[in-house]
């Protein structure tokens, strides 16, 4: 019971702002905003509202798993519309209502008389801050979802053999190829990637979110990946939702992919050795301790690299004995915003290890945003990302 904890009580939060949300948003418009508009229009608002609240309710049921299963016949596309619906308004909503309370407020402050013109000035601009959090999620859905970014970072490990200095490995992760991130997109995501002529190639994970996502075309999409060392991966979450592990692997091993689940492969550069690990995803650890007997997959003497779909593992690795680590699964809060020097996301609730490189008594970890979305086709201020990460000497 303990394991479901956090996640429980998060849904509970999440639920519950979106319930007062929508509730006071139908207390405005029934009692102050419908009866000041023409009635035709009163009602078109009225049947948007229902339909949206409509959308909330199945979107909210379609977040489990068993009611997914149930209701497997419904298109894709047609589930995934109704949840990107249900969270981009339930949570856009949130932010526009605190502005329209907060511009009431002010505008009912304000003493001075103003001529009709300005007065419509500041109404238009009370309406055009209102509005500001549906454009700003337009933009993020429109323009930054699919705006691929590479980045290309420094990965130090300790005692690494002179022959893997600058060693290149590109990594794709959290692909959720569905509605929302196409095979058409992951190819280019691809062609981006082998551009940058990686020795080895690694996937960390979640390469689709549901049951009807197209896996099969996903994993020939991958097998375009091109590295002189091999293509190498690590299965994550979404693939332990949908119980396609097994098929998964067993695939992927049909083109070249190898997914590995709690095994490791030695890699032969130059006199150097580059021990790569792989393990399934690591649920919470109240439900079992993390990286159990991952030790055994150590090389010692060798440069041990550990690919882990979830970052939270890092310091368990270090204890293993691993090097260096190489993760996604957060997206990198995926909606980030900063605030006093710092970024904001509800990653930050769940994990220390966002996005980026995190070093722990000299080894590292870097956090890959990912490059595709989930519960909403949007990314502001966590562009997606396709990593090059080269070895160096810690």
């Amino acid at each position: 019971m303990n394991a479901l904890k956090i996640p429980f009580i998060s849904d509970i939060v999440v639920a519950t702002v979106i319930v007062v949300t929508q509730t006071l948003i139908a207390r405005v418009f029934f009692t102050e905003w419908k009866k000041l508009l023409p009635p035709s229009v009163s009602r078109a608002i009225a049947y948007v509202l229902y339909t949206l609240w409509a959308v909330i309710a199945a979107g909210t049921l379609l977040h489990y798993a068993s009611i997914v299963r149930m209701v497997g016949w419904v298109p894709v596309a047609i589930r995934s519309t109704l949840v990107a619906t249900a969270n981009v308004w339930g949570m856009t909503a949130v932010p526009a209502l605190g502005i329209y309370y907060a511009y009431r407020v002010l505008t009912r402050k304000l003493t001075i008389k103003h001529s009709p013109g300005r007065r419509r000035l500041i109404y238009a601009a009370g309406t055009a801050a209102v509005a500001a959090p549906l454009a700003v999620a337009a933009f993020g859905a429109i323009v930054e979802r699919t705006n691929f970014q590479i980045k290309e970072i420094d990965l130090p490990v300790p005692n690494l053999h002179p022959d893997l200095e600058g060693f290149r490995i590109g990594q794709l992760s959290d692909l959720h190829v569905s509605p929302w991130l196409s095979v058409r997109e992951l190819g280019r995501a691809v062609d981006m990637l082998n551009e940058l002529k990686p020795q080895l190639t690694v996937v960390t994970g979640d390469l689709i979110t549901q049951i009807g996502d197209p896996l099969d075309d996903t994993i020939r999409e991958l097998a375009r990946l091109r590295a002189d060392a091999g293509i190498l991966g690590c299965l994550g979450n979404h693939e332990y939702y949908i119980r396609c592990q097994n098929y998964a692997t067993v695939q992927a091993r049909r083109y070249g992919i190898e997914f590995l689940r709690n095994e490791a492969r030695l890699l032969h550069w130059g006199n150097g050795v580059l021990n790569v690990a792989g393990v399934d995803y690591q649920r919470s650890e109240r439900i079992r301790p993390y990286l159990l007997q991952a030790e055994k997959l150590v090389t010692p003497g060798a440069a041990n690299l550990l690919l882990s779909h979830n970052p939270d593992v890092f310091p368990a690795a270090v204890r293993k004995g691993y090097d260096a680590m190489l993760s996604g699964h957060t997206h990198g809060g995926q909606v980030t915003v900063e605030f006093v020097n710092q970024t904001l996301n509800l990653a930050r609730f769940f994990t220390p290890y966002v996005a980026g490189l995190y070093r722990l008594e000299g080894r590292s970890c870097y956090v890959n945003t990912g490059i595709g979305t989930i519960a909403m086709p949007v990314r502001i201020g966590a562009p997606p990302e396709i990593t090059l990460a080269r070895l160096r000497r810690a």
